[in-house]
């Protein structure tokens, strides 16, 4: 099969596979944080401060926009 080459560029995360576990998920997030100079400590915080929903939704707050998170 021949397909078109994806227009997006952006990592996808499969939250259904191991990738959508949420020690994975905060792993990810360090890595994505330490590479675009954020404080990880203080999203690492808000990110804990609810269930795994809250969890993605601060992740894709704040790497939203280099990364696709999909169901």
């Amino acid at each position: 099969m021949i397909r078109n080459k994806s227009e997006s560029r952006k990592p996808t995360i499969d939250l259904s596979g191991p990738e959508g576990n949420a020690f994975c998920l905060l792993g990810y997030g360090k890595q994505w944080a330490k590479q675009l100079g954020l404080n990880w400590d203080e999203i690492e915080k808000k990110a804990m401060d609810g269930e795994y929903e809250h969890l993605l939704e601060t992740l894709d707050k704040y790497f939203g926009e280099f990364v696709i998170f999909e169901r």
